[in-house]
């Protein structure tokens, strides 16, 4: 390695210490790095590894951001605030260094400091040496990550609270077609963003039983008696806003045991014994969403939400009473986000807290409880809103168990008050499943528990209130909200595609990166000059080729920049229908097949996504999809005129190579079934043209764009009801349809499996026989809406157009928007700007 050049004298013109620090200039950034790989890494520079570089780099970046979390801490103790407290099973951060650096305002002095170094790596080889923290399962972690950094930039004070699972996410590989699953072991080479708290552990029961007695007052008091304790470690990283001073928290929990080591067992021979009380304290924060089919898989799961929402919540508490303020004044001093159904288990929790620990009665602590709670419901598939069993529940959290009856008994009796005789109803509304076997059902608990439920789209809120949360919204309409979702525009278009961020920041300035969703309006007009649509095809031309050359080295498959690029990546569900796209895959072949001189517009179907390692039909699909793929692409009749790649490992780092390649979006769900989506915003905010049903927010973003520039097709979510309600008939829909039927029999025949026609019989028969998701009702309207999109593609300069107009009018889909909706209908937080203290000078 060559070796590595100071930029200046290191004892003579360092300047104040504060400097090397804290400044953001090259020079300034270079002396750090070379510092922390010295003193933090103890390399000599010489034999540094560029792992020691990117540690280096991270750490470099972190002492920035640690200057402005300090300034943040000391101005919200100067100020009586509320402070927002996201709780979320998952955080699915993304890579932190390029991000840091893009809200920092550093990213091209950092890129030149790295240059400067002279040691033979670029920034962003560093950067691609960062490993992904896989702590969530897709959409749900991803919005939590983006909300984070939203907060930050508009400066709202916030605590985001999870759990730090030692292993995320599987790493997915493609062999012989097959998802393997491969452990993600992404603490390995240590984290340089986290900042372990162990003196700020919490202590969490599990089990035992409840213990009652009268207190002074006379007044009867239950007592938790856990039969074990695990503790809480709080791991801190601090989440930067754009341009701003303000850096917010990210807090994750560790399990620990109590005592991890048995000196007497030890001495007693019994070696394994010594560390038990470790090894099953530490599995509840091993890995994410553990296999919940066996009842150990339950427990365990139920274990993970218990554990973060409790440790979380004390530690609010604990910040309350630091603030020397009453604990009567918590719902003052919080707003607590529930992110979806995982960490409702805060209401019982909250109460027990408020009443058996600090010694509130049953009123004053329910008001704070629902003053202080509120919920995002994220689905309206019935199997995702979790039921606990009352004989696990009961085993686990047997005092949080009778807390749930009690709420459920005064939450009744307000049903049958406002409701007289409408025992059904009350049956409905119960947070009890008395039907065959008994559950807790969390939604409920998190509805009856919250004073806000919202839905995370138009559509999706619309639907919530008609049919899985009816009986609540008829109850209490005004609690009711809709939010919908969004996502960051500095991950997803600044860090994501550089190239054009700048051409749209040439055109319209730097203030659409903090205002997407006022300013991004004023590239509308760029969409008439033909000397930016061409610079604009120029943008996504290079995105192109970048893509293919990672499709040769990732998926092995060679494939024509200049063809339509038409992608589908996100998680592998019958619902989300992959299957859809790809029996449009075999049309195509076959129709090339059946006349090889036929104008064929050249297409790349690109896929990408994990399946859960429990679900068969998913793991199916991916096989499938390489299937075909390994038959079209070898195919000299086809002469490259359809290719099929699978991209595997679909993650954060991975989706920022994809979304600005893609010439077109699949957002092809089942109508009624996607609550919202966030794909499809990222692929609208790079410049892609959308083919997708009237589901989650599809809705929104084609009134935005205008329906000009999105291809529809499909059943309404009302059609689709119709339709299973007056006896649908897949069969009959294949009889129908001649292409429809040579898709589904070339299928079924062997043709894409070696002659093997029993490897794919499970899905053709899924769809012959009941076709859950409609695939086949919806293949005809989506076949012509993508003979449509062939035909747009064919005229590059109103393709184009378009493309402009798509990016132009999604500005409203920011992250940004989302969280001022938060906080002005749901939160009542306002912003709290932060100033720099003492001597630490931006």
């Amino acid at each position: 390695m060559p070796k590595p050049r100071r930029t200046r004298d290191r004892a003579a013109s360092r300047g104040p210490r504060h400097d090397v620090r804290t400044a953001l200039d090259p020079d300034a950034l270079a002396e750090a790095i070379l510092d922390h790989v010295e003193f933090t890494q103890g390399r000599p520079p010489r034999i540094a590894t560029p792992h020691d570089w990117y540690m280096a780099a991270a750490f470099a970046v972190r002492d920035r951001l640690l200057q402005r979390w300090i300034a943040t801490i000391d101005t919200l103790r100067r100020r009586e605030v509320k402070v927002v407290s996201y709780l979320s099973a998952e955080f699915l951060m993304g890579p932190h260094l390029g991000n840091n650096l893009v809200n920092l305002g550093a990213l091209e002095r950092a890129r030149t400091a790295v240059e400067r170094l002279g040691i033979g790596l670029t920034l962003d080889e560093l950067m691609a040496l960062e490993e992904e923290p896989g702590l969530g399962n897709g959409g749900l972690g991803r919005l939590a990550a983006c909300f984070l950094e939203s907060l930050s930039t508009l400066e709202i004070p916030a605590i985001g609270y999870g759990i730090r699972y030692e292993f995320g996410i599987f790493d997915q590989e493609i062999r012989d077609g097959r998802q393997v699953e491969i452990t993600d072991k992404w603490l390995r080479y240590g984290n340089p963003w986290e900042i372990g708290r162990p003196e700020l552990a919490r202590y969490v029961g599990f089990g035992g039983r409840t213990e009652w007695s009268n207190d002074r007052g006379g007044r009867l008091r239950a007592r938790w008696v856990p039969e074990r304790m695990v503790k809480g470690v709080p791991y801190d990283t601090p989440v930067v806003g754009y341009r701003v001073n303000t850096a917010n928290l990210l807090r994750l929990w560790r399990a620990e045991a109590c005592e991890s080591f048995d000196f007497d067992a030890f001495n007693q021979g019994d070696y394994l014994g010594a560390v038990d009380e470790k090894l099953v304290s530490e599995n509840i924060t091993k890995v994410l969403y553990p296999n919940d089919e066996p009842a150990q898989g339950k427990e365990l799961r139920l274990q993970q939400q218990f554990f973060f929402v409790s440790c979380s919540l004390q530690n609010m508490l604990q910040l309350v009473a630091q603030s020397g303020e009453p604990v009567e004044r918590f719902a003052d001093a919080f707003a607590v986000q529930l992110n979806d159904t995982h960490p409702s288990i805060a209401v019982a929790e909250l109460m027990r807290l408020l009443v058996d620990e600090h010694g509130l009665d049953w009123e004053p602590a329910w008001e704070i409880t629902r003053k202080s709670v509120a919920y995002t419901n994220h689905t309206l598939l019935p199997e995702a809103l979790e039921r606990w069993p009352l004989p696990l529940f009961r085993r686990v959290l047997p005092r949080h168990l009778e807390i749930i009856f009690e709420i459920n008994r005064r939450f009744l009796d307000e049903v049958r008050a406002r409701f007289p005789g409408d025992e059904a109803r009350a049956a409905r509304l119960s947070l009890i499943d008395e039907a065959g076997d008994k559950a807790v059902r969390m939604a409920h608990l998190a509805a009856a528990g919250s004073h806000a439920v919202n839905g995370v789209a138009a559509m999706h809120t619309g639907l919530l209130k008609t049919t899985v949360m009816h009986d609540f919204h008829e109850l209490a309409p005004e609690r009711f909200f809709n939010v919908t979702n969004g996502v960051t525009p500095r991950r997803w278009v600044a860090l994501a595609n550089p190239a054009l961020a700048a051409l749209i920041t040439e055109r319209i300035g730097g203030d659409w990166l903090h205002d997407a969703e006022h300013e991004l309006k004023r590239l509308e007009p760029a969409a008439d000059d033909a000397a930016f649509r061409e610079r604009w095809r120029a943008v996504k031309r290079d995105n192109k080729r970048a893509l293919a050359r990672l499709l040769a080295e990732r998926a092995g498959v060679e494939v024509d920049p200049d063809a339509l690029f038409d992608v589908q990546v996100k998680r592998i569900h019958e619902y989300k229908r992959q299957h859809l796209n790809l029996l449009h895959v075999v049309t195509l072949y076959q129709r090339i097949l059946a006349d090889p001189r036929a104008a064929v517009v050249p297409r790349v179907v690109i896929f990408g996504g994990k399946a859960a390692p429990g679900y068969f039909m998913a793991k199916l699909i991916i096989r499938l999809i390489n299937a075909v793929g390994a038959v079209v692409n070898a195919d000299p009749v086809v002469a490259g005129r359809l290719r099929v790649a699978y991209f595997p490992d679909f993650n954060v780092k991975n989706a920022q190579r994809i979304y600005p390649a893609a010439d077109l979006s699949e957002q092809i769900s089942t109508a009624g079934k996607e609550a919202s989506g966030t794909g499809n915003m990222k692929f609208a905010f790079n410049g892609a043209l959308t083919i997708g049903t009237l589901d989650g927010a599809n809705v929104e973003i084609r009134e935005a764009v205008g329906p000009e520039n999105f291809f529809l097709f499909g059943l309404t979510a009302s059609e689709v009801s119709e339709r299973k309600a007056s006896g649908y008939d897949p069969r009959a829909v294949v009889a129908s349809d001649p292409e429809l039927r040579a898709a589904i029999d070339g299928i079924a025949s062997g043709r894409f499996s070696g002659g093997d026609a029993e490897l794919f019989r499970p899905f053709v028969d899924s769809l012959l026989g009941r076709d859950e998701y409609l695939v086949l009702a919806d293949y005809r309207s989506y076949v012509d809406a993508q003979a449509r999109v062939s035909a747009a593609y064919l005229d590059p300069d109103a393709w184009t157009r378009m493309s402009i107009l798509n990016t132009a009018r999604v500005g409203s889909f920011s992250s940004d928007r989302s969280i001022r909706e938060y906080a002005e209908m749901i939160w009542k937080v306002r912003p709290v700007p932060v100033e720099w203290v003492g001597d630490r000078a931006p």
